[in-house]
């Protein structure tokens, strides 16, 4: 999990790094980058509720506390991109 978070982390950077001073364009970008992200983020949550439903037990519940966790992360990382988008409007 800390792989996938490095992993996204590294990826948003790059993504923002790329953007320079397009004004519109690059608030777009920021949120474009932060939606697809999230998107991932969901996908890996979906992914492991599924597997909890076929999961008992101590090992089920594990698996909905990382798909919570995960959906969390997800909504916490549109909410930034959001707020970076914002932030690139601001300082046109």
């Amino acid at each position: 999990m800390k792989l996938v978070i490095k992993a996204i982390a590294v990826s948003a950077f790059a993504t923002l790094s790329a953007c320079g001073g397009g004004g519109d364009s690059a608030a777009s970008n920021i949120e474009a980058a932060a939606e697809n992200q999230s998107e991932a983020l969901e996908a890996q949550a979906d992914n492991l509720t599924q597997q909890a439903d076929n999961a008992t037990g101590a090992e089920a519940n594990a698996l909905e506390n990382q798909a919570t966790a995960m959906e969390n992360q997800a909504e916490n990382v549109s909410e930034a991109g959001e707020n970076q988008a914002e932030a690139a409007d601001d300082a046109q």
